[in-house]
Formats: structure tokens, sequence, C-alpha cells
């Protein structure tokens, strides 16, 4: 385990954009046994190396530039995703309802029968059932 350490120190590791190619790298995989295009595993080849040489890089700054323009293009997508996956938590207890004028979302709780909902952000009052 020293060794790894040692190894290790000075280089970049993982992050985001290199879980992301890995992720990518299985999901062909699985498209490539599925389809019968063994093709395809040549571009998993080239993912895999690219998040090796990624990772075991010593180049920090670079590696750290080409994460952060990567989550800049991926971050809308992921904060749909997380918005999604709340909705979904909070399906058996909430209510989502857009404001008619701003069309800001509104999270209300359900079994509450009918209630008037004001928007905070233009103060427009509709009344719902929940």
């Amino acid at each position: 385990m020293d060794r790894l350490k040692r190894f290790m120190n000075g280089r970049y590791g993982g992050d985001q954009l290199t879980t992301a190619l890995l992720a990518f790298a299985i999901l062909l995989t699985i498209i490539s046994r599925l389809a019968r295009m063994p093709w395809i595993i040549i571009f998993v080849y080239i993912l895999l190396g690219i998040s090796l040489y990624r990772m075991f890089s010593k180049d920090i700054n670079r590696r750290s530039m080409e994460n952060y323009k990567f989550m800049m293009l991926f971050s809308p997508l992921y904060k749909r995703f997380l918005k999604f996956q709340r909705r979904l938590k909070d399906l058996k207890t909430h209510r989502y309802f857009k404001c008619s004028s701003c069309k800001t979302t509104l999270r209300v709780p359900k079994g509450k029968g009918k209630i008037i909902i004001t928007c905070p952000r233009c103060k427009t009052r509709v009344t719902k059932i929940t």
C-alpha cells in the first residue's frame, strides 16, 4: 500500500471526467456485446487509455482545467438529474405546481385539500387542490 501511495504522489488521480469516461466505456462495452459489434471495443480501449493517462498524469493544472471545462458542460444536465431525483423522492409527500405568471416551480405538501398557494417570487395567489 505504501508503494502505491509513493507511486501516486504528484500524480493527478481520478476526477469526474475520468469517472464519466470509465462509465461511458462500460456502456459501450455492453452495447457492443448486445449489438454484436466487436469493433466498438476499439473505442472502449481508447477511452480506457485516456482515463489511465489522465489518472497517472503529473500535469495537474492541465488535467484540472480539462475537468473544469467538462463540469461546466455537464453541470446543467447534472442539475436536471438532481431535480428529477428530488421530485421522485418527494412523490408521496409533495406536489409540484408551476406559477401561472412567472413559471416558478412551487412545492406544496400533499393531503391538505384545497389551499391557496402564494408564489414567493411574484406574489400571485392561486387556489389548488393537493
